[in-house]
């Protein structure tokens, strides 16, 4: 492996082990992120004889396996192989056949596996069944990072529930845009290309109206000369103020789907129902019920949601206990001013020792911008 420095080509020297061709294998499937639904991403490197016959990746959801095209590419050299993916090999029968049945007709010898699938489908079962065929397996090969990699999927498969990612911008201070409201730009040009990155890794992104009404946003991903996957547009609206003239529907070809309550106005309802929007009745109170609708969204098969709304949005979507990860890009800016609207909104807490921690912390200089994600950590004491 080479890479061009100042100093013109070096050499970077890597051991040639298990983690090496594992690496590979999940350096191809986080390509994938985004393209598979509710599917994981998945990579597989066959290795014969100290060589690399065959490379896989899982592509989209209904399509061959990352064995599968890593099996056809190795063909003859597949048998007496060792095999690499970053997720057990299924042993069901899904849209496709199991691929464990595969590698065992192949006659693989060696199956180095990252991290078990959490699909109670699967779940150590794909592996008993190589071991019991005779194939020697080794699992947990850079665990952590496969189990990253497909944090959404897993989140996903064992509770019907959409995975939630908050990505947010704000000042030194907590502000995500001044008291008059405008709040471009407050990340720099380089956070917000890799905000539309996320949005290209989710299957939907979520505002509330007041998002919509500020700045209306065409909620699309774009990319430098570069083609994005375009997510679903969530829009949570209590009170159907969305307009019919609303930039989502003269930008993108995407869904609309609008979570309101059971007080809506039935006229406005119809009138956006012929804009194409799916409205989704979510809860009888005065707001959205939100963890009813994220619950209609995962059985509409929406495994993954980027939420770019306002503090209020993001406030009870985290007072709720609703919050997978949090992303936030923090700008060297101080703008003050009681008014101005603050990440998240929310009644809060009283005592420092119940506020809402971050963990699995991930820390980035963008620019002259920092990024922080991490997984929120509620209190023990606090209600659930």
């Amino acid at each position: 492996m080479h890479f061009q420095g100042e100093g013109g080509m070096k050499e970077v020297q890597m051991a040639v082990n298990d983690e090496f061709y594992m690496s590979l294998a999940l350096d191809m499937a986080e390509r994938a992120q985004g393209q598979t639904g509710i599917n994981p991403v998945v990579g597989c490197v066959i290795v014969k004889d100290g060589a690399i016959a065959g490379l896989g990746t899982h592509l989209e959801r209904g399509s061959g396996h990352a064995e599968v095209h890593a099996v056809q590419m190795a063909g003859d050299k597949a048998e007496g192989s060792t095999v690499y993916v970053t997720l057990e090999p299924c042993s069901h029968y899904g849209k496709t056949p199991p691929c464990c049945e595969l590698l065992v007709e192949a006659k693989v010898k060696r199956v180095v596996v990252a991290c078990e699938d959490p699909n109670p489908l699967v779940a150590g079962s794909g592996i008993d069944r190589l071991r019991r065929s005779g194939i020697e397996v080794k699992v947990g090969v850079l665990r952590e990072r496969a189990l990253r990699l497909n944090e959404k999927f897993a989140k996903y498969i064992t509770t019907g529930m959409p995975y939630v990612t908050i990505k947010t911008a704000s000042t030194l201070d907590g502000k995500i845009a001044a008291d008059t409201g405008d709040s471009k730009w407050i990340s720099n040009a380089e956070a917000r290309l890799q905000a539309h990155g996320l949005r290209h890794r989710h299957q939907a992104i979520m505002v509330g109206i007041g998002t919509v009404q500020a700045d209306d946003p065409s909620l699309t991903t774009r990319h430098d000369g570069v083609d994005g996957i375009q997510p679903v547009r969530i829009i949570v609206d209590s009170r159907l103020g969305l307009s019919p003239e609303a930039k989502i529907f003269s930008a993108g070809e995407t869904p609309v789907i609008v979570l309101t309550t059971e007080r809506h106005d039935a006229e406005k309802a119809k009138l956006l129902m012929e804009c194409g929007v799916k409205i989704l009745v979510c809860g009888s109170g005065p707001a959205v019920d939100l963890k009813t609708a994220l619950t209609e969204l995962g059985r509409m098969e929406i495994g993954s949601i980027l939420v770019e709304g306002g503090g209020t949005l993001n406030g009870a979507l985290l007072k709720e206990r609703l919050v997978d990860r949090i992303i936030l890009y923090l700008a060297p800016k101080i703008i003050g001013g009681k008014a101005a609207p603050d990440n998240f909104m929310f009644e809060g807490i009283h005592q420092m020792a119940d506020a809402i921690t971050l963990d699995a912390l991930e820390i980035e200089q963008v620019g002259d911008n920092v990024c922080i994600s991490g997984i929120p950590v509620w209190p023990d004491n606090e209600k659930q």
